[in-house]
């Protein structure tokens, strides 16, 4: 698979993502939801049932996972700091999104490092 045609696979992924889970994120929200409370997106998340359940604590583990990760991530290949927290920042709009594309971004910086050295 190319890098181009991996990159476009991984920011349709985020935006199939973003469209098809953020209709649930503004219905939740409608009904006084914070959607910038983690720990009541999640905790409510938890009350309907074992597979939300599951699928919530999942989620919460490897936005967690991935928060750490990119920061430390970014700045050990030199893209830098406000890279890392801008794509934590992203992560609270989804991590299906924020991920991929952060996936392209380091992917891009990195080709761009090998052929510039």
């Amino acid at each position: 698979m190319t890098q181009n045609l991996k990159h476009g696979l991984f920011v349709v992924l985020g935006l199939v993502a973003l469209f098809s889970t953020w209709p649930h994120a503004f219905d939740w929200m409608a009904n006084g939801g914070n959607i910038l409370n983690p720990v009541a997106f999640f905790g409510d998340a938890i009350k309907a049932g074992g597979t939300a359940a599951f699928l919530s604590i999942d989620m919460a583990i490897a936005w967690v996972v991935f928060m750490i990760w990119v920061v430390f991530d970014a700045q050990r290949i030199g893209l830098g700091l406000r890279w890392g927290w801008g794509f934590v920042g992203l992560s609270y709009i989804g991590v299906s999104l924020a991920f991929p594309l952060y996936l392209v971004v380091r992917e891009r910086f990195l080709d761009r490092q090998r052929h510039a050295g």
